[in-house]
């Protein structure tokens, strides 16, 4: 093949509206020293093609107009020809599944600017490639990768080892991810950023928004019963990241090594436990009962002096802490000189009783509040607050750094509209329906199919417990499995080092009752129901 990278001739430039043909056509060089046999080679390479491949890259270079274009990244050897060096990186980047099939490629004189080659030299390459059915080229449209041009098939092998979705998911945690409210939340950030400051698009503050600070002060203060103002609050990107600040690290706010062990609930997420088991926190689970943590436990460890808990709905067993214990628990943070973080876990879904406020209501600094958007909106925004003592609102923002990946200044900004303009209320209001109606459909469905089931925890929250009979926790997860059942299992949640002395090992399910669309929840009962063990 004869390589055709020399320099074009020129073409006389089309009227505006014409395009640009796929080959500028070759004519006798007149520039001195310009040997013909480069000229018979260019008009060889443009025959080569076939008359059908030639026309359709004659479309797709018509469409290619303008030094603009997508970025393609190809690696092509110093030496050889550049055509065929063109052709083989094209083809194995389509091979590897690098360029799916559907991708577009950039115009030809785009790539040949970016790789320093001539413009034949791309289009040749283009039309051959056409011609042998890698890509395919229409008017207007550009040139892509052909959709019949498959990846590569350990790609696809891989693609497939992916677990396959459940027919029925009743999982925990999770929000119905369909009742987003895409609407209200585009409408808010368009407002936000139509009102943004230019600054909003620079570095940003560590410590968040300004404008979702103050929104979050008078919120929290209404709802939740949250004494603070907005240079308390420092924004985060979820729960996971204030205990990340908080404990891990070389900056960590409260590291063990001075601060000691952790008290914890006897229940709660193993990815909590992890995170903290990874940045070398001891913990101490905590027994609970039908009026939440067992909090007097803790004058029995010296050395504990910070605890956390789920005051407003203990996950995953359900129910607030009781009224005495948690004036107890902040009495006993004063006492020690300690600190109580408090994880308003589900605060905005209650149901059957009056709302619960936050325990940071009863003593600011001494209780370190945390809240996200995760369950009231989605886990996808990645939205936290901490509302923080005066005097550990330099060390977190300390722990962050100037640089480290906070959320998203444009969301926090949509957050704040959102919030103020009454959209969130109104969200919450209609999701605690929402998740209501749910909650009664399962308690009517398992009185009717399963009665000898104990139901527990549905006073709030998104997901209820369903008490078992000892022993059969385990056959009834791999049932639901064989069905394509997903749930959690109660046992996956207590935590190994509770002695059973101190709070026996009760069997029982996790059933998330807001994951399922609506149309798909009838169904997903209908499994539950025909997994439940008869009664003895």
């Amino acid at each position: 093949m004869t390589d055709t990278s020399v320099d074009p001739p020129r073409t006389p430039r089309r009227s505006a509206g014409t395009g640009e043909a796929a080959r500028p056509a070759a004519r006798p060089s007149r520039r001195p020293g310009r040997r013909t046999d480069d000229v018979n080679a260019t008009a060889a390479a443009t025959t080569a093609a076939t008359t059908t491949a030639a026309t359709t890259a004659a479309a797709a270079a018509r469409s290619d107009t303008g030094p603009s274009g997508t970025d393609l990244h190809l690696d092509l050897p110093a030496e050889g020809s550049r055509r065929s060096a063109l052709m083989a990186a094209l083809r194995e980047a389509i091979r590897s599944g690098r360029l799916a099939p559907g991708t577009r490629l950039p115009p030809y004189r785009t790539l040949a600017a970016d790789l320093g080659i001539a413009r034949n030299t791309a289009a040749d390459a283009y039309a051959e490639l056409v011609a042998e059915g890698w890509l395919t080229a229409r008017q207007g449209s550009g040139t892509a990768v052909a959709e019949r041009a498959e990846p590569a098939a350990a790609n696809r092998a891989r693609r497939s080892s992916r677990p396959p979705r459940p027919a029925h998911d009743l999982r925990q945690g999770q929000p119905d991810a369909a009742a987003f409210p895409r609407t209200a939340w585009l409408a808010a950030g368009r407002r936000a950023l139509t009102a943004a400051p230019s600054e909003a698009f620079g570095p940003g503050d560590p410590q968040g928004r300004r404008e979702l600070r103050e929104v979050l002060a008078d919120y929290l203060a209404r709802a939740r019963g949250v004494r603070t103002d907005p240079d308390r609050i420092v924004v985060c990107s979820g729960f996971a990241h204030a205990l990340r600040l908080l404990f891990d690290g070389p900056r960590a706010v409260l590291p063990a090594r001075s601060t000691g062990p952790l008290a914890v609930e006897g229940y709660g997420l193993p990815f909590h436990r992890g995170l903290l088991a990874a940045a070398g926190v001891t913990a101490v689970p905590l027994p609970l009962d039908e009026d939440g943590a067992r909090v007097g436990a803790l004058a029995h460890h010296r050395g504990v002096r910070t605890a956390l808990l789920t005051p407003a709905h203990q996950f995953p067993t359900g129910g607030p802490l009781h009224a005495g214990r948690r004036a107890a628990v902040v009495d006993w943070a004063r006492g020690r000189g300690g600190l109580v973080l408090e994880d308003d876990y589900d605060g905005e879904f209650r149901y059957d009783r009056q709302p619960v406020g936050a325990v940071q209501g009863l003593d600011p600094e001494r209780v370190v509040y945390l809240g996200t958007a995760s369950k009231s909106l989605s886990p996808a925004l990645r939205l936290g607050w901490m509302v923080l003592p005066d005097h550990l609102v330099d060390r977190v923002l300390a722990a962050k750094g100037e640089r480290e990946g906070w959320a998203s200044a444009l969301e926090q900004l949509t957050l704040a509209e959102f919030i103020d303009s009454g959209g969130y209320d109104r969200h919450v209001r209609r999701m605690r329906r929402r998740y209501r109606d749910r909650r009664d459909r399962l308690v009517d469905a398992l009185a009717e199919r399963a009665p000898h089931i104990e139901v527990t925890g549905i006073a709030a929250g998104l997901h209820a417990v369903l008490r078992l009979a000892p022993g059969t926790e385990r056959s009834v997860l791999k049932a639901a499995a064989y069905r394509g059942l997903a749930l959690d299992g109660l046992a996956d949640f207590r935590h190994p080092l509770l002695a059973p002395e101190a709070m026996p090992a009760v069997d029982g399910l996790v059933v998330g009752y807001a994951t399922p669309p609506d149309h798909a929840y009838p169904a997903a009962l209908e499994a539950l129901c025909a997994i439940l063990p008869s009664p003895l």
